[in-house]
C-alpha cells in the first residue's frame, strides 16, 4: 500500500529567518521601549520620593500625635508629636506596653498621661489601614481644652448659683419681713389673748413657709445626687396616688389612678420620683378646681417609661409654658416656685425628662418620662419574669 503524503495542514510551517536589517531594528524598538520605562520608572520613583517628603513633612506638622502599628501591633512609624509626648525610643516598642502608662478618665476615648510637663489629657483614637496590615493611632492633647471646660463649667455653676442666690433672696425678703411684723406686735400691751393668739399664728405660718422654702431649695440644690434602689413602677404609683386622692375627695375632684406597667422596675431614687410625681398630681388637683377631673397613667412607650398627669382645668397660655420649670417662677400666691424646677430635676437625674401639652381651656398634661433600656447606674429596667429568666 503506498504511503500516504503528510497532511499540509500539520506540516510545520518555518519562520523565514531575519536578515541584519531587521534584527537591528527590532533591536532599535526593543531599546527605545527599554529606555521608555526606564524613563518612566525613574519619574514614579520620583513622584514616590516626593509624596514621602511632603508626608514625612506633613506628619512632623500636626499637632496631633501619629502612631503607625503594624500586624503584631508593633510601632513602625511615628510623628514628632507622639515621640513629644509619648518620649523616645518608640522604634518596634510593643503598643500594649505603651498602654499601660496611660490612666483611663470619666470621660470614653480619653486617657491622662504623666508627662515630663506634668500629667497630660490625651483623646485616643484607632483606625485600621486600608490595607489591613495595621492600625494607626492618633494622640490629640486636650489639656488646655479639658481645663477651659472645665473653668466654663464652674463659671456657669456661679452663675446659676447667682441667679438662684438672688432669687431666693427675693423669695426670703418678703415672708421674714411679714414674720418680723407679726413677732413685732406681739410686743404690744394693749393685744388682748385672742389677737395675740391670732398674730402668733399668722408669725408662725410666715416662718414655716420659710422653712418649705429652704427645704425645697436643699431638694433642687442637690440635683442628681440621688441614691439608688429598685422599685416597682405601679407600687410607686400606687403610693402617691394613695397620698392625694384624699385631696382630691375633698375638694370633689374625680381621681383616677392606672398603671399598666405589670411587675416593671426600674433603679433610682424612688423618693425622688415619688416628690417629683406628688409635685405633678398637686398642681392637677389645684388646676382642676372644684368638682374637676384629675388623672394618673403609666405605661410603656417604646423604650421609655412614662407617667402622664392630665386634668382638665383652664390650661396654661403658651407664653407662660416655658417658665414653668424655671426656679421661684409661680403663679400662684402660696407657692414657693420650686416644686416643677425639683420635678424636673429629678426626672433629668435619672436621664429623663418632663414634658407639657397645654391649651387655654383645654386642661395640662404633664408627661414624666424615664429610660427603660438603660436605667441610672447601668441597669436595665426589668421584670420579675425577666430576672427569673
Amino acid at each position: 500500500m503506498p504511503a500516504q503524503p503528510p497532511d499540509s495542514d500539520l506540516a510545520p510551517v518555518s519562520a523565514p529567518p531575519l536578515d541584519a536589517a531587521q534584527l537591528a531594528e527590532a533591536f532599535a524598538l526593543f531599546s527605545r521601549a527599554s529606555e521608555e520605562l526606564t524613563s518612566a520608572y525613574n519619574a514614579l520613583q520620583g513622584q514616590v520620593s516626593q509624596l514621602t517628603e511632603r508626608l514625612n513633612v506633613l506628619m512632623g506638622a500636626l499637632p496631633a500625635g501619629v502612631v503607625v502599628l503594624d500586624g503584631a501591633h508593633k510601632v513602625v512609624q511615628f510623628n514628632r508629636a507622639a515621640e513629644s509626648l509619648l518620649g523616645a525610643g518608640l522604634a518596634h516598642c510593643a503598643w500594649a506596653q505603651i498602654l499601660r502608662r496611660f490612666e483611663p478618665t470619666e470621660s470614653d476615648g480619653e486617657v491622662t498621661l504623666t508627662h515630663q510637663g506634668g500629667a497630660r489629657r490625651l483623646a485616643l483614637s484607632e483606625a485600621a489601614l486600608e490595607s489591613g496590615q495595621g492600625r494607626i493611632v492618633l494622640l490629640h492633647d486636650v489639656t488646655d481644652a479639658h481645663r477651659m471646660r472645665l473653668q466654663a463649667e464652674r463659671h456657669e455653676r456661679l452663675a446659676a448659683m447667682g441667679e438662684l442666690v438672688a432669687g431666693l433672696a427675693h423669695q426670703l425678703r418678703t415672708p421674714l419681713a411679714a414674720a418680723l411684723l407679726y413677732t413685732s406686735n406681739l410686743r404690744q400691751p394693749t393685744l388682748t389673748p385672742a389677737d395675740r393668739d391670732k398674730v402668733a399664728d399668722r408669725a408662725i405660718e410666715r416662718l414655716r413657709y420659710l422653712e418649705r422654702l429652704i427645704a425645697d431649695m436643699l431638694l433642687f440644690a442637690r440635683g442628681d445626687s440621688l441614691g439608688r434602689q429598685r422599685f416597682a413602677v405601679c407600687e410607686l404609683v400606687s403610693e402617691v396616688a394613695h397620698t392625694l386622692e384624699p385631696l382630691a375627695r375633698a375638694r370633689q375632684i374625680a381621681f383616677s389612678a392606672r398603671c399598666d406597667c405589670g411587675d416593671l422596675t426600674l433603679l433610682g431614687d424612688r423618693k425622688a420620683l415619688g416628690g417629683a410625681l406628688t409635685n405633678l398630681m398637686d398642681n392637677a388637683l389645684l388646676a382642676a378646681g372644684v368638682e374637676g377631673t384629675v388623672a394618673v397613667h403609666a405605661f410603656v412607650d417604646a423604650d421609655m417609661v412614662c407617667f402622664r398627669v392630665s386634668d382638665d382645668g383652664a390650661g396654661i397660655a403658651p407664653e407662660l409654658q416655658a417658665r414653668l420649670f424655671e426656679p421661684f417662677y409661680t403663679t400662684r400666691a402660696e407657692g414657693t416656685g420650686l416644686g416643677l424646677a425639683i420635678a424636673r430635676g429629678a426626672a433629668r437625674g435619672h436621664g429623663g425628662d418632663i414634658a407639657i401639652v397645654s391649651t387655654p381651656g383645654g386642661g395640662s398634661v404633664f408627661t414624666l418620662t424615664l429610660p427603660l433600656l438603660q436605667s441610672p447606674g447601668g441597669d436595665a429596667g426589668s421584670t420579675d419574669k425577666d430576672q427569673s429568666s
